[in-house]
């Protein structure tokens, strides 16, 4: 689905992008998203790098409270996506060394 792809959109993550620590993301998104659809998209995150890492679903039911529906939607992400979750987690741990 491109059609969300808009002039909007490219200006919204060229402000993401020009974020330049936690700190300044935490800002933003707090005054652009409710609390929920911040920790929902962390969750979504932290899904992946368990799958990632070869988590069973029953082990991430259990540890994030998530159904399983949830943990499929971001699976298929994982396997047929545009690779934005893995492109994310392979950077993440980088600069976390």
């Amino acid at each position: 689905m491109k059609n969300w792809h808009t002039e909007e959109t490219d200006a919204l993550f060229r402000a993401i992008l020009s974020l330049n620590n936690v700190e300044e993301c935490y800002a933003f998104f707090e005054d652009a998203c409710t609390i929920k659809e911040i920790i929902d998209i962390a969750q979504r995150l932290k899904i992946a790098r368990l799958l990632r890492d070869g988590v069973s679903y029953h082990a991430i039911c259990e540890e994030t409270g998530v159904s399983t529906a949830t943990i499929s939607r971001v699976n298929k992400c994982l396997a047929y996506g545009n690779g934005g979750y893995q492109l994310a987690l392979d950077r993440s741990d980088v600069q976390a060394d």
